[in-house]
């Protein structure tokens, strides 16, 4: 069976990586700030910080925007659960925003309705790589004074025009390259910002509060003029996780295209072969293909994800709606958009791993 998900390794790493493991120097140096580098150019924004974790990021963004306690955020159910711990985590409350049933991306009438003086951000998460409107959810970020996090925990190299996700005008994205990720580093995550003032900010944060530049005295210790003002991570990637990263900067454009082909002869015979619509993406938007969107119009799901495997192709629909966990309060309150699209949603392979043409079998 073709799987739903791969972790990608690229070919010949064992003799650096041996020789980054013998060296004593694991800690975030030449490989951390290679990737963070190749990284800022490939997405088109030098506003980038990596990060040791996608969990570690999240927290590090409510950290740098001052989110406490009891304040509210704004955010989507239709996501994946490390999206929303971090506010459980923080004691945050969450807002759970609708969604249009026909896309999974956030309604807007009941995001615009769902801002009060108590929310201090909006989280706009991208659905398996499916984005958002964000031209729509941004004008209201601003119409309100309220800052915009796009969640594209799935959606590295999604693109909005021209231009991927992380370089969009949003104030913040962040980003995970967990195993399943492109690209991978087994575990690590990154942040971009809109704003030189928050990565500055946030590059302390990452770090324990510390301004490394006047951190010790010339003699090497820990100097007491260096005062510690903000709360701080262990935040940095390992130079193992950075050399892993960085060595798949050059072959993301080939998986990229990969995965894009395959889902246009996906829009091609899907429906012909399986009866189901392919999820729609926004007009002027481009899906990563992380995974193949599908809404199988009303029918049995379970029936459905059935109907794929038995065509040897692992189906799955991959995340439940975080708005029936307890952990971000009680009682569950159902959205009708979220819930129609929950009954519909199912995704089936799209992934670098295989090529999706007739010779499949269907």
């Amino acid at each position: 069976m073709i799987p739903i998900y791969k972790p990608y390794m690229p070919e010949g790493l064992q003799p650096e990586l041996e020789q980054i493991l013998y060296s004593g120097s694991l800690a975030f140096g030449k490989y951390g700030r290679q990737f963070e580098t190749a990284l800022a150019r490939f997405l088109g924004n030098e506003y980038l910080l990596t990060t040791s974790s996608y969990n570690t990021a999240m927290l590090m963004v409510l950290s740098v925007l001052g989110v406490q306690a009891e304040d509210e955020v704004l955010a989507s159910p239709v996501s994946c659960l490390a999206s929303n711990q971090p506010f459980a985590v923080k004691g945050v409350k969450v807002v759970w925003v609708d969604v249009d049933p026909a896309t999974g991306t956030m309604d807007m009438a009941d995001l615009r309705n769902k801002i009060t003086s108590k929310t201090k951000a909006i989280f706009h998460n991208h659905f398996c790589g499916y984005v958002g409107d964000t031209k729509a959810v941004n004008a209201i970020g601003k119409e309100f004074g309220i800052p915009v996090v796009d969640d594209a925990i799935e959606a590295f190299g999604s693109k909005v025009g021209d231009n991927y996700i992380g370089n969009i005008g949003s104030d913040i994205t962040v980003f995970s390259f967990q195993t399943v990720r492109l690209p991978n580093t087994i575990d690590g995550g990154a942040i971009t910002f809109n704003n030189k003032d928050l990565f500055e900010k946030a590059r302390l944060i990452r770090d324990y509060g510390i301004d490394r530049t006047k951190f010790r005295t010339d003699a090497g210790e820990i100097s007491a003029a260096c005062d510690i003002e903000l709360e701080g991570y262990a935040g940095l990637l390992s130079e193992i996780n950075s050399f892993i990263g960085y060595q798949q900067i050059a072959d993301l454009p080939a998986l990229l295209d990969k995965q894009t082909r395959n889902a246009a002869n996906w829009d091609e015979k899907l429906f012909r072969t399986f009866g189901f619509d392919p999820l729609p993406s926004l007009p002027g938007n481009r899906p990563n293909y992380w995974v193949y969107g599908t809404l199988v119009n009303g029918q049995d799901k379970q029936a459905a994800i059935l109907k794929y495997r038995d065509a040897g192709y692992y189906a799955t629909g991959v995340h439940i709606n975080n708005n029936i966990y307890s952990v971000f309060g009680k009682p569950y309150i159902p959205l009708k958009g979220v819930t129609e699209f929950m009954q519909n949603f199912v995704a089936i392979p799209c992934g670098w791993w295989f090529t999706n043409d007739n010779n499949n079998g269907i």
